[in-house]
């Protein structure tokens, strides 16, 4: 294999993670993960499924969506917003849709209050970065991610988990750290901006999930 075959290779890869690991889809990862590795998973099968489309309509679909409306009057250059003027409608949008999701949750379906405020916690880190991002461009995939190893870290040590998931946490952090060489092998975000991305993820769903869940 030549040089340039590794290198399109490498791309590839790069842009397959960044896809699937979309920061629209990281709410429903976290759901998933809720439902399938904590004690949730003693629920019946049929629930979990709906409680997970629902939240995947909400804190994915509709965003998307809302990202075609602003495509769409040129608001956004494209449903990746790479531009950072571009980012502010669309991550205070999600925020407002993460928070609909922890109404959800707690309310209707009468979650426990740690996932609830997963989704709240969340919610907050879009506001975070909406700010942050008036000033200067971080990246959203690894505050997603690092929200997912917050919800990861705090079912391990409150008890919550099904199982031994200390593995489960470290491939978490091995996947974050693959996710992050990807955004830096496609030149979308400097160190620091994935640096401060995953701090802000991790800090905002673990804060939240530690003092009010």
């Amino acid at each position: 294999m030549n040089k340039f075959s590794v290198n399109k290779f490498i791309a590839g890869f790069a842009r397959f993670l960044t896809t699937t690991l979309s920061p629209l889809l990281m709410p429903t990862y976290g759901v998933f993960l809720a439902l399938w590795v904590s004690v949730l998973c003693l629920l019946p099968y049929g629930r979990r499924v709906a409680v997970l489309l629902v939240c995947m309509g909400i804190t994915c679909i509709v965003p998307l969506i809302f990202l075609n409306v602003l495509r769409h009057f040129n608001l956004v250059k494209d449903l990746n917003v790479e531009v950072r003027e571009q980012r502010l409608l669309p991550y205070l949008f999600s925020s407002f849709c993460c928070g609909v999701a922890a109404y959800y949750l707690y309310f209707t379906c009468h979650a426990p209050q740690w996932f609830a405020m997963f989704m709240v916690g969340a919610a907050i880190t879009m506001l975070v970065m909406a700010v942050i991002n008036l000033w200067w461009k971080i990246s959203a995939h690894m505050a997603g991610i690092g929200g997912v190893i917050a919800l990861f870290y705090q079912i391990h040590v409150q008890g919550l988990s099904a199982f031994d998931m200390l593995w489960l946490l470290c491939l978490a952090i091995i996947v974050a750290g693959l996710l992050g060489t990807s955004r830096l092998v496609l030149r979308r975000h400097d160190i620091w901006q994935l640096l401060a991305g995953v701090a802000v993820g991790f800090l905002c769903v673990s804060t939240t999930m530690r003092l009010l869940g």
